[in-house]
């Protein structure tokens, strides 16, 4: 930053769901140049795709979409039934039409960004149904490592897949290095994620902020059956993150795994858009112009003032976690031991005890128990039946886990 005390942040609004293209989209939208953001993912080295950005409309709504177009043949698109796609329920048939909008996000719009149409030579094959190769996350990774990236996109995108890797790992009870992450781990999805963080670094993006992210309701088809809307992915993203949402009433997958996975993942703080200066806004648009609600995700660039000094720290909001504490004083080492065991087993985020002095001197221990308040009644019945006690204490409080980094270091 030029100024100290002056940052510049992109507020995103994703009361119509989010995704890894609309998001791309609404920041090229807001003034992101698209010439940038296809050099930068040209340099993943990644062969046979196009990515373009078009004028849109949506709900008479000015917007950009993104296109990525795979092997020259198809259009990746939003598909209800698929929420590991990264796509909103989009019918493929929807026409966008420049309506000859003069505002000014618009001069970014009708660029083709880099069109990277290669011969396809890294082996996969598409048949009919278009079927992406599925990457592991060891070699996402690699492309990242390997990349001629800007540190801050190198570690953004890192920081994504990341998360993607490691939700999809407890899913599936696999190291997060051997998750293959199907249609996420396709070349439109790492064009999608490498292309935003690629777009933040192209507006100089120094701190993110997110609105709750609203989802559908019913069932979504995917990679492994009928899956349960919002997919299980975007829960479980949404639920370390602890990360704010909200249900509406449309069988839609409005938000996905990608779009989900850059907010949590990237996001310094959920909430109202914070006070500043507004610099640009944006909307990146989906296929779909659903009656009555704007199928865009929206932006909004601006400066705020940075804190300068200890008086002007606020805390960031925490993740909710609920508290479970009892004491006994008829427990040996042995129950205590393997009632802390079955707490993390019923999905405590930790569980130990303290030695106490109860009335009348009697030794005691108090057992403690933290977890989500999604697992609450579970933990709570755990710890009653294996202390036996006749009662507990619940206090909510919230914790602030800190994102993991990965250094090399040479000695």
């Amino acid at each position: 930053m030029s100024d100290a005390t002056v940052q510049r942040t992109a507020w995103f609004h994703c009361f119509a769901g989010t995704a890894g293209d609309m998001t791309m989209a609404a920041l090229v939208h807001a003034g992101a140049d698209p010439m940038m953001i296809g050099d930068l993912v040209g340099r993943l080295g990644i062969d046979g795709y196009a990515l373009t950005f078009e004028p849109a409309l949506r709900c008479g709504i000015a917007a950009t979409k993104a296109t990525v177009v795979v092997d020259g043949g198809h259009e990746h698109e939003h598909r209800a039934d698929d929420p590991h796609a990264d796509q909103h329920d989009h019918d493929h048939g929807d026409h966008d039409h420049d309506h000859g909008d003069a505002d000014h996000h618009d001069q970014h719009a009708d660029h083709r960004a880099h069109d990277h149409v290669r011969d396809h030579g890294d082996g996969h094959s598409h048949d009919g149904d278009h079927e992406h190769p599925r990457r592991p996350y060891r070699e996402i990774r690699k492309l990242l490592e390997e990349a001629d990236l800007p540190p801050r996109v190198k570690d953004r995108a890192t920081r994504t897949f990341r998360a993607l890797a490691e939700v999809e790992g407890v899913m599936h009870r696999m190291d997060p290095d051997d998750v293959e992450l199907h249609e996420v781990g396709a070349v439109d999805a790492i064009v999608d994620i490498v292309g935003a963080c690629a777009a933040l670094e192209s507006l100089g993006i120094d701190r993110i902020v997110c609105s709750p992210i609203t989802v559908g309701q019913g069932t979504v088809r995917s990679a492994h059956g009928e899956l349960p809307n919002p997919a299980p992915a975007t829960l479980e993203l949404l639920a370390r993150r602890g990360a704010p949402s909200r249900g509406i009433a449309d069988r839609k997958e409005l938000a996905t795994p990608t779009g989900v996975a850059l907010m949590t993942a990237l996001a310094d703080a959920f909430g109202p858009m914070p006070a500043m200066h507004v610099a640009a806004t944006g909307y990146g648009a989906g296929t779909a112009d659903i009656p009555g609600r704007p199928n865009v995700v929206q932006v909004v660039i601006g400066t705020e003032a940075a804190p300068t000094g200890a008086a002007d720290l606020t805390p960031e909001p925490g993740q909710p976690v609920q508290l479970f504490e009892t004491n006994v004083d008829d427990a040996t080492g042995e129950v205590i031991a393997h009632t802390i065991a079955a707490l993390l087993a019923a999905g405590a985020h930790d569980a130990w005890a303290t030695p106490i002095v109860m009335k009348k001197g009697r030794p005691g221990h108090t057992v403690h128990a933290l977890c989500d308040p999604a697992t609450a009644a579970a933990v709570s019945r755990v710890l009653v039946r294996e202390t036996g006690s006749l009662g507990l204490r619940g206090t909510v409080l919230q914790r602030l886990p800190q994102q993991p980094e990965e250094r090399t270091v040479v000695v």
